[in-house]
């Protein structure tokens, strides 16, 4: 379900949805408490209130945090895998240069045929959520073989060979990397925590009596918006491939790779 909201609304339309429903929620529940409990307006309990409040507050801005630093870690660790096996393959075609056509040719088909299966496969499939290595593994084989067959004659393509080979087992290292990131999401239990600790600090304003209710709504509107804001945070955040902050596969066209989608 987050997976499909994430991929056919933007993340200002679920910044409506999400920032604008709490603060609505927020707000009806206060005037609704208010019209039923009217000495609630007094401030008669304001004290303990307030002090469960700055206890429960304390305590979910530091889950909070804990959650959106960590998620938001997990996507700037995501952009470097990709940008390291797109910066690995466009390396592999510049060292195949050095090699005999006929192995440079299959090197280069085979790293080709790679970066397309990664746009054109593997991301529709990580962005949906069901990612699987595909067509990829074919290629990656092909460029294995080609490597396996070839015999260095110089130096100089000794040189290149093993830069070559080495550069070819980073990007299969960091190819399964990326998609344990796109199979990772934030542990059930943080995420009732996180849905949970809203769903007991909101209503606790509700509590919190002031003589003017304008003054009110606005305390309880203020607070209601920074805690659907973090959810927000929260939700956007947590599938690295998936919405408008996703990972883009854009190195996978640059540099040197970029002559392999010229028409």
């Amino acid at each position: 379900m987050s997976l499909w909201l994430l991929n056919h609304f933007s993340t200002l339309t679920l910044a409506v949805v999400t920032v604008g429903g709490t603060v609505l929620l927020a707000v009806a529940g206060s005037v609704l408490t208010r019209r039923r409990y009217p000495t609630l307006a007094r401030g008669e309990h304001n004290d303990m209130v307030g002090v469960t409040l700055g206890m429960f507050g304390a305590i979910y801005g530091i889950i909070l945090a804990f959650v959106i630093v960590t998620l938001w870690t997990q996507l700037e660790d995501t952009q470097t895998i990709v940008a390291s096996e797109a910066t690995d393959a466009a390396l592999i075609t510049r060292d195949a240069a050095s090699f005999p056509e006929a192995v440079r040719t299959r090197v280069e088909g085979a790293m080709s045929g790679y970066v397309h299966a990664v746009v054109d496969d593997q991301w529709p499939r990580m962005r949906a959520g069901h990612p699987s290595y595909g067509a990829t593994e074919t290629h990656l084989q092909d460029a294995y073989g080609a490597l396996q067959a070839y015999d260095p004659k110089s130096e100089r393509e000794q040189v290149f060979y093993e830069q070559a080979v080495g550069h070819l087992d980073d990007v299969s290292s960091q190819r399964r990397a990326r998609i344990t990131m796109a199979r990772q999401e934030l542990p059930p239990l943080l995420q009732v925590l996180a849905v949970g600790g809203a769903l007991v600090l909101v209503p606790l304003t509700f509590l919190y009596g002031m003589r003017k209710l304008r003054v009110q709504i606005l305390f309880v509107a203020s607070l209601a918006g920074l805690v659907g804001f973090s959810l927000l945070l929260v939700f956007v955040l947590d599938r690295p491939f998936a919405g408008d902050l996703s990972v883009s596969p854009a190195p996978y066209r640059e540099g040197a790779l970029a002559r392999y989608w010229e028409r």
